[in-house]
């Protein structure tokens, strides 16, 4: 049995509302164990003896027909999470700064993020395994260069961010 992560994209934004007692219940229906949410914006634990690729199309597939739209979602080990984490290459907690990380799926999505052009001094991205380390100003994340190449629907079955803290929830 394997511990996974699962990070759902887009919803409770956008007029996509999943409740999370709603995903608890749906993935406990699906036969995964130890299911728990956190936060909500889509983020949930569970335990299964599937694959990563098995428990993401058994998801995906599940929240399309109960809540009736393009479902995304991430899987990962909670190992693999803890790594990128623990990876996370600048200052952490700096007052006045967010801390994200962009989960890709698609290489080609995350060699397009990575060449945008940044001033440093507001916003810094780097490559990770899989995903896109990004800092930025508090207030400034959908306005910044690279919050608004986030928002590119080319990019929405390929990409979800998460605040380094809500990671550190999901591992706590």
């Amino acid at each position: 049995m394997t511990r996974y992560v699962v990070l759902l994209r887009g919803v409770n934004v956008g007029g996509v509302t999943v409740r999370m007692a709603e995903l608890r219940e749906l993935l406990e229906s699906r036969g995964f164990a130890g299911v728990t949410t956190v936060l909500a914006s889509g983020n949930a634990l569970v335990t299964s003896d599937a694959t990563g690729a098995e428990v993401k199309a058994d998801i995906e597939a599940a929240l399309r027909e109960r809540f009736g739209y393009d479902a995304w979602v991430q899987v990962l080990t909670v190992d693999a999470l803890r790594a990128i984490v623990e990876a996370y290459p600048f200052a952490r907690a700096r007052d006045g700064w967010h801390d994200y990380v962009m989960f890709v799926l698609d290489a080609g999505v995350a060699t397009a993020l990575l060449a945008c052009e940044l001033d440093p001094a507001h916003e810094q991205a780097a490559a990770g395994d899989g995903v896109v380390y990004w800092t930025v100003p508090k207030g400034d994340t959908l306005d910044s260069v690279l919050g608004k190449a986030t928002g590119k629907a080319a990019y929405k079955p390929h990409l979800t961010v998460r605040n380094v803290n809500t990671l550190e929830k999901l591992l706590a």
